[in-house]
């Protein structure tokens, strides 16, 4: 069933702040999940929110979680998350790390103690509208072994890369062959998955969806992509010193809901503008150029920017929307209809 975009955003904002999030963290939340289901990735969108709302209520998320400044040295900038949701949390992260930019020609703003923050191309924006490079990794519970491997050792580690051309260019993806809210979308609605997605224990392919999302992923290429998994790891966990994927409790194990996820988050934010040639960015239209000219598509080219989604056609699935309903009732607010 379809639904109102901006009516959706209203919705999610309600449900969040029934939980105790504040208005201004509940809505840049709600802002983020909703633009997944704009960009036709309901895997990272309101599928989540009922997951959120559980993990406030059982304590594995705090509500009234702020960023804390651990430490700061010039263009670097380390935060801690209490423990807080990582979408609102991220997006400041990116707002500091342009600002960081502007000043010294690079920046990198580390989180360390945060929550899932969706999809990950959408905190690329702050960066994208001052005309930067972004740069964005996380991890999440471990899912992915090594190849050959039989004892999963990183989350999904994804990706996510803004390059300020006219049509900006999104690159947002995991490093294994398929993001896990694939998997737990499939198993919403009780279907199966393409062999190659996941794996048991013994290296046996699994179909079942249910079965699959407590299974391990198989990583992107291989051993290529088990390579660039580890990378992100050093890179947001590693870096920050916030627990490794191995020690990150999982949202959907419903034993795990009491449990902080102590997720982290790295953003590096890049100013080509002091790197002394303006040029940079007639490349980088050139690139997107020759893109469409060869008759490919330019990586994100139908994504809507996350502040202007208010009134945009989103398909909810019906197993999602009777979980959204039931929340409602539970927090006494009006249902998304």
């Amino acid at each position: 069933m379809k639904s109102n975009s901006g009516l959706a955003i209203q919705f999610a904002t309600a449900l969040l702040e029934k939980v105790g999030v504040p208005e201004a963290n509940a809505t840049r939340t709600a802002r983020a999940i909703v633009a997944s289901d704009a960009w036709g990735n309901a895997s990272h969108g309101l599928m989540r929110l009922p997951f959120y709302l559980k993990r406030i209520e059982f304590g594995g998320v705090d509500a009234q979680a702020q960023l804390r400044t651990i430490s700061q040295r010039g263009a670097i900038h380390a935060l801690d998350g209490q423990d807080g949701l990582g979408h609102w949390q991220l997006w400041e992260a990116a707002e500091l790390g342009v600002q960081r930019a502007k000043e010294f020609g690079i920046s990198l703003i580390s989180i360390k103690n945060s929550s899932h923050c969706g999809a990950l191309g959408v905190y690329l924006y702050p960066a994208l509208d001052a005309g930067q490079i972004a740069l964005i990794f996380t991890n999440g519970p471990a899912v992915m072994p090594a190849v050959g491997g039989k004892t999963p050792l990183l989350s999904t580690s994804p990706i996510a890369a803004g390059i300020p051309a006219k049509e900006a260019m999104i690159i947002d993806l995991s490093t294994s062959t398929v993001a896990r809210g694939k998997i737990a979308a499939a198993a919403k609605s009780g279907g199966e998955i393409p062999i190659g997605w996941a794996v048991d224990s013994a290296g046996n392919p699994i179909t079942d969806a249910k079965a699959a999302l407590h299974g391990m992923l198989a990583p992107l290429g291989g051993a290529k992509g088990f390579a660039l998994g580890l990378m992100v790891e050093a890179l947001s966990a590693g870096l920050s010193g916030g627990a490794l994927s191995t020690q990150v409790p999982d949202m959907f194990n419903d034993n795990d809901d009491t449990k902080p996820q102590s997720i982290s988050h790295t953003v590096i934010t890049i100013d080509p503008n002091d790197l002394g040639d303006s040029a940079s960015y007639s490349d980088f239209e050139l690139m997107a150029t020759q893109i469409k000219e060869s008759g490919g598509r330019v990586p994100g080219a139908k994504r809507v920017h996350p502040n202007q989604i208010d009134n945009l056609e989103i398909e909810i699935a019906d197993a999602v929307r009777t979980d959204l309903t039931n929340w409602s009732k539970k927090l006494e607010v009006n249902p998304l209809t």
